[in-house]
């Protein structure tokens, strides 16, 4: 890679929240925090959740605007210590602008009550807001369109731990292509928060022997979200 390529690859991750860079023998390998994530922003109430989707409702930055039913911006505690983001909405969801409200819906329910967290403690939202006909993986101009409404979420919640979804949702936001099992293998830092990859819960419904590699890495979110709620 020459100079001027590495400098556009380094603005992309800087671009994508990502602040430290550690390298060794010439390959990426961590990415870590420059600062603990703590504090929420004080300036930011439970309302301004609220009105955001109420305004960006009648969004078409895109073109799957065209297509659906429901703009499903995202659900929860707006103060909370840990955010989930998955790929997308599925039917159920475009139908009653709810996010996670169908069998993965359920099912993410499952996992959480399974690690001791109650649903309407986190918050829940998706990388994009609108269902891609017949579910397909979202294209790289609808996530690039809708990636600032989820930016703006995690900068108002301000989360201390995140739990992402599936390969897509990790790509999106840390614009690595790799396989989800390297994704899994250790947390990442996104924007100084640290970050767990996991299953999709629609993936293990279709692969239900997934569930078992997918319950040791919500064992680690337990712990982590653990020591957070002893530190409050």
């Amino acid at each position: 890679m020459n100079i001027q390529a590495f400098k556009q690859y380094l603005e992309l991750l800087k671009l994508s929240g990502i602040q430290d860079i550690y390298f060794k023998n010439n390959l990426l390998k961590e990415i870590e925090p420059n600062q603990k994530n703590n504090s929420k922003i004080s300036r930011i109430t439970p309302n301004n959740i609220k009105n955001l989707k109420e305004k960006y409702s009648n969004c078409s930055k895109c073109k799957l605007s065209t297509s659906r039913n429901h703009f499903v911006y995202g659900n929860g505690n707006p103060n909370a210590d840990m955010m989930l983001i998955g790929e997308g909405p599925g039917a159920d969801e475009d139908k009653t602008g709810n996010v996670f409200v169908g069998k993965a819906g359920q099912l993410l329910t499952k996992m959480l009550k399974a690690i001791n967290i109650e649903r309407d403690e986190v918050y829940i939202s998706n990388i994009i807001k609108c269902r891609p006909p017949g579910n397909r993986n979202p294209h790289n101009d609808e996530v690039e369109a809708c990636l600032p409404y989820l930016l703006e979420q995690i900068e108002i919640i301000s989360p201390k731990l995140i739990l992402l979804l599936g390969r897509v949702a990790a790509i999106s936001l840390f614009h690595i292509d790799q396989t989800l099992k390297n994704y899994r293998q250790k947390p990442l830092y996104f924007q100084g928060i640290k970050t767990y990859i996991t299953y999709h819960p629609s993936a293990l419904l279709r692969n239900p022997h997934w569930k078992k590699p997918a319950w040791v890495d919500l064992q680690k979110v337990r712990d982590d979200y653990k020591g957070l709620t002893k530190e409050t």
